[in-house]
């Protein structure tokens, strides 16, 4: 079966017409032009080589030229074979802190990076190496909100990561127990597939139980890993407008890395706990999913057509060539066949 990658160039094709229409009003302007010198039959003589066929034989071949560039252009192919791919993975729900207290320093310097951009960085790293895995992505601050729901499109996942910020959730805290809750609800009703929960946070929890939440999910077969993000020493937390957070006594506000809350949620969830600064965090997250079994997530069906256009671009090719071999001159060894002219021999354009 013959068919197009992008048909719409076709529609190009249309112009032939018109250029061949354009080249003969030029040809006729041409002849007007000439019959002011005088006589057709005398200027004819007056230029013997010059052929009235050759013209028209090189416009057929521009033509012909045009119409193949428009073909290539269109991509064509031929034939039609099926591949089916099964993928094999896990799937994966990502919690995402984004209270105010992620905007502050990953260390004990408030200028270094900000604990959501450490975050953010370490996950597009693990995002790249799980080319097979289903993501999905839960940010939660005083309350959780689902940001992307499960998705084999590891592109859109970096998408939609890109986009979190600080502001996307109105109400102030970290409710770490409701984002995990929400990620159960996200996964697959698949009993084969392995599930897991990665919570991304600096282990300040006041709003609920997460530990609690996190036995929950593993009782479901759901493994829950914390990736804990900050410093020990705490920082401050910058204001979008300069300065840093102060309270109701005018003292500034500092925010530190919860070791312990994000370890006892580990443990209950059955997973690993992982501090965001070490140098091996992803590779320590990835080998945590890694040992996961894979299970079927999809069946992929791809349709592989044969592309054509090598066979056009060789006929263009020569195409080009001939186009530029003919001159409009007379051939006198094709005079003697009479091909390009004719026995009059006194006619001209």
């Amino acid at each position: 079966m013959f068919s197009f990658a992008h048909p719409q160039y076709l529609y190009l094709l249309l112009l032939l017409p018109l250029v061949a229409a354009l080249f003969w009003l030029s040809r006729r302007a041409r002849s007007r032009h000439l019959q002011r010198f005088g006589n057709s039959k005398v200027i004819g003589e007056l230029m013997p080589d010059v052929s009235t066929v050759k013209p028209w034989v090189r416009l057929v071949l521009q033509l012909l030229l045009l119409a193949m560039v428009i073909i290539i252009l269109a991509r064509p192919r031929a034939g039609a074979s099926k591949t089916t791919t099964r993928v094999h993975g896990i799937e994966v729900m990502i919690a995402m802190d984004v209270s105010n207290s992620m905007n502050a320093s990953t260390s004990d310097n408030p200028q270094d990076i900000s604990r959501l951009q450490r975050s953010k960085l370490i996950l597009q790293k693990l995002i790249d190496r799980m080319s097979n895995d289903k993501v999905g992505l839960v940010v939660f601050a005083g309350n959780a909100y689902m940001q992307m729901p499960m998705t084999g499109d590891a592109g859109a996942a970096k998408l939609f990561l890109n986009d979190i910020n600080t502001n996307m959730v109105p109400t102030q805290g970290t409710a770490i127990g409701e984002a995990i809750a929400m990620c159960r609800g996200a996964f697959s009703t698949s009993k084969k597939s392995q599930k897991a929960i990665i919570v991304i946070t600096d282990g300040e929890n006041f709003e609920d139980d997460a530990a609690s939440a996190a036995e929950q999910a593993h009782d479901q077969g759901i493994q829950v890993s914390v990736m804990g993000v900050g410093s020990k020493q705490g920082a401050p937390i910058p204001l979008p407008e300069g300065g840093y957070m102060t309270d109701d006594a005018g003292q500034t506000v500092t925010t530190f890395l919860d070791e312990t809350t994000a370890q006892e949620i580990a443990d209950a969830g059955h997973g690993v706990y992982v501090n965001g600064n070490a140098p091996d965090a992803v590779e320590t997250l990835y080998d945590t999913l890694d040992k996961l079994a894979k299970s079927d997530l999809a069946t992929l069906t791809y349709t592989q057509r044969d592309e054509q256009f090598p066979i056009f671009a060789w006929i263009a090719v020569l195409l080009l060539l001939t186009c530029m071999q003919l001159l409009e001159r007379r051939n006198l060894w094709f005079d003697k066949f009479h091909i390009f002219s004719n026995d009059k021999r006194n006619e001209a354009e």
